[in-house]
């Protein structure tokens, strides 16, 4: 190891070498920890790149399956699991965070170039068979995509643990609508450096302006491109681990690989619950070391030999069941659309409601809401305000139902929404939720990626960002280009279509779907909120029906044969 000498073995389970220099080519040097195995010999190394101080200490909640110790550190991996079975962690701070200096820049190209450059560090090192993957949640999971568009010689696997891949799409707009969760973890992140013990060590490191980058670029226009996988390039072999309940943030991306990267050798892993639960969990260890094994060890397991696609099939209030696929969206599925019936809507008090249906009603109806009534979002209190008791006023916007279902019925895969609208102002936002109710009128929900409870499904779209990029648009995932703003005459009647993003859910018998179309965040909603500019006022019109027609698109899966 250059220029440093190992510190004394502080565990019986692997030698720790801290405060490592790893050179980057442009002479900066990163500071990173090696956790490694005390024999000398030479094993894989398994990279965390990223901003969350690699010294601070994380305690995990007390019903983890990994047990707290002195080396835990948020979202990475444990290396009093890792290191016993042959392998190295090393942790790094990225450039201008932790311990290593310079200036921050998240998600970045230049992050990904030292990300480039610390894979091929590890690679180098006498310690390493030459081979280097990379694991970890968000954070660590997000640059492992970007890393990758650098394709590092040595990079040999990646396991991207819910970790977004358009910074764009899947992060900063949810369909146009800056999400301000971004814009509070960076703000918090600002702080931890500017105000915590990191301040010590290197003063000022986050001068760059990321907020103004951001917000300045509110249109896909290129800026972002750093910060978006692409997908041609991503060769690498890698296991994409996605979490049904992370909409808002990371789950798009994680389907999204598995549809649309080059790589011949990949696999989707789709889980519920928390964020953390299921990475430190047995199961999802197993899973991951297996991978790591067949492309960094040779060892063969046979794991590239079984299905490609493993998913939690869930049936409501956190029960899943566990099914392996060979696809992804299901071959076998049954696009089914429930057309939007406003008959009743435009007499029923608040709020208005409407059905979905089987068939297009013969004729057009139509239904107008309250786009206002709560304001211009001021702070993130006010942010809460739009969440409380359902996150909508009494008549803001419309719910759609089925009649309780006649049989079972699975959903799995991904969404869409085919609606005509209109507004009194120059432009207006959609919010939609996917909701299930069981036959007592009771709503069922799981437990949310951030912990809070959250419904089946969501999607958005800001309806001057209605533009369609056509050829990567499927009939099943509308893909916007966002590089324009159509505004909207008042009363203009327009179509549009909203990504809804993948889910999967089993409607029992007697259990009612319901789709919430509203103009602000609705139920769920508490862990990405969403920014709603002052030009979304007056009211806001929808129509179903004859020649407009309004529909929800399912993907329906029959019971294997």
């Amino acid at each position: 190891m250059t220029q440093n000498a190992a510190v004394p073995a502080v565990s019986d389970k692997f030698l720790l070498e801290k405060d490592v220099d790893v050179p980057m080519r442009d002479g900066a040097r990163l500071k990173a920890d090696v956790f490694r195995p005390k024999d000398g010999g030479k094993v894989p190394a398994i990279l965390n790149m990223g901003p969350y101080q690699k010294d601070k200490l994380w305690t995990p909640p007390p019903n983890l399956e990994e047990k707290a110790n002195p080396w835990m550190n948020w979202e990475a991996v444990n290396p009093e699991w890792w290191v016993p079975q042959g392998y190295a962690a090393v942790r790094i701070d990225s450039r201008g965070s932790g311990k290593s200096p310079g200036q921050y820049e998240p998600w970045s190209r230049a992050e990904s170039v030292d990300f480039h450059d610390a894979i091929e560090w590890a690679a180098a090192q006498p310690w390493c068979n030459g081979k280097v993957g990379l694991t970890g949640i968000s954070y660590f999971a997000i640059n492992q995509w970007f890393a990758a568009n650098q394709q590092p010689p040595s990079l040999k696997a990646i396991i991207p643990w819910e970790g977004f891949a358009d910074i764009y799409r899947d992060a900063l707009y949810h369909g146009g609508i800056l999400c301000i969760f971004m814009t509070n973890w960076f703000t918090a992140h600002l702080i931890h450096h500017q105000l915590g013990r990191a301040s010590q060590i290197h003063p000022d490191p986050w001068q760059k302006n990321t907020l103004q980058f951001w917000l300045g670029n509110n249109l896909d226009s290129g800026a972002f491109a750093g910060s978006q996988a692409q997908w041609d390039k991503i060769s690498v072999p890698f296991l994409s681990a996605g979490n049904w309940t992370g909409m808002g943030l990371h789950l798009r991306g994680n389907t999204e690989a598995f549809m649309q990267s080059k790589s011949p050798h990949k696999k989707l892993r789709m889980q519920n619950g928390t964020h953390v639960h299921p990475f430190y969990s047995a199961e999802g260890r197993q899973d991951q070391i297996r991978f790591f094994d067949y492309w960094l060890k040779d060892v063969k397991n046979g794991v590239m030999d079984e299905p490609p696609v493993k998913l939690a099939i869930r049936h409501g209030n956190d029960k899943v069941e566990w099914r392996f696929e060979n696809e992804w969206p299901l071959a076998r599925t049954q696009w089914t659309k429930l057309y939007f019936d406003l008959a009743q809507a435009a007499v029923t008090d608040v709020p208005l409601s409407g059905t979905l249906v089987n068939s297009n009603p013969a004729q057009t109806g139509a239904c107008t809401y309250a786009a206002t009534g709560l304001g211009s979002m001021g702070s993130t209190s006010a942010a809460s305000a739009q969440v409380m008791g359902g996150g909508i006023k009494p008549g803001m916007g419309v719910a759609l139902i089925t009649p309780p279902m006649p049989e079972d019925m699975e959903i799995t895969g991904p969404l869409a929404a085919n609606l005509w609208v209109s507004s009194s102002s120059e432009d207006m936002d959609l919010f939609l939720t996917l909701r299930h109710f069981d036959a007592d009128g009771k709503e069922l929900m799981e437990t949310g990626q951030q912990g809070a409870p959250v419904p089946v499904a969501k999607g958005w779209l800001r309806v001057s960002h209605r533009e369609l990029d056509v050829e990567k648009s499927l009939p099943y995932r509308p893909y916007h280009k966002h590089q324009r703003r159509l505004f909207l005459a008042p009363g203009e009647i327009v179509q549009v279509q909203v990504e809804i993003w993948p889910t999967s859910m089993v409607f029992a018998k007697g259990h009612r779907l319901r789709l919430d179309v509203q103009p602000r965040d609705g139920v769920g909603s508490a862990s990405y909120m969403h920014y709603h500019a002052d030009y979304n006022t007056g009211t806001n019109t929808l129509y179903a029906g004859g020649d407009k027609e309004s529909y929800l698109l399912l993907p329906v899966v029959p019971a294997k044969k």
